[in-house]
């Protein structure tokens, strides 16, 4: 019997030394950087490029929204307020952080006056095309109510 514990106590130090060896510390996994053949960090480039060219299309395009009245006029907006700078991408970061179709991406750019814009996004794919969460005034759609945190009336 004695024999057999000697035993196992070598069995079990091998399997917990392959287990260790093998496992990736998941633990502290970090989130996963993007290369940029995913498509993701390409998304990015194309909206530095729409607000270069001022293209209000390339815009809609990269995020993903409708062409319609209310997102040429975000665009325009936001047009406004940065486009035509020569933004030079100096560094983005994509994390696949809240899934392999949906993360974060940060960007930071130098425009041809010095300035700098530094700024972060939703990315998400759909149907295999990544898009940049631009746009923050989108209409809820015709005859559907917004959610409310009200409590409800008695």
């Amino acid at each position: 019997m004695e024999r057999r514990r000697l035993l196992a106590v070598p069995a079990v130090l091998a399997a917990l030394a392959v287990a260790t060896g093998c496992s990736t510390h998941d633990d502290k996994a970090e989130p996963s950087h993007s290369a940029s053949s995913d498509g993701a960090r390409d998304a990015v480039e194309t909206y530095v490029d729409a607000l270069n060219s001022r293209s209000a299309t390339g815009l809609i395009k990269v995020g993903g929204v409708k062409d319609e009245a209310w997102s040429r006029q975000e665009a325009a907006q936001i047009l406004a307020d940065r486009g035509g700078r020569e933004w030079k991408i100096k560094d983005v970061q994509i994390d696949h952080d809240m899934g392999p179709n949906t993360g974060s991406a940060r960007l930071l750019a130098e425009g041809k006056a010095g300035k700098s814009l530094r700024d972060t996004f939703t990315v998400t794919r759909e149907k295999g095309v990544w898009h940049l969460a631009v746009f923050t005034h989108q209409p809820n759609g015709k005859g559907k109510e917004s959610s409310s945190t009200d409590k409800p009336a008695s």
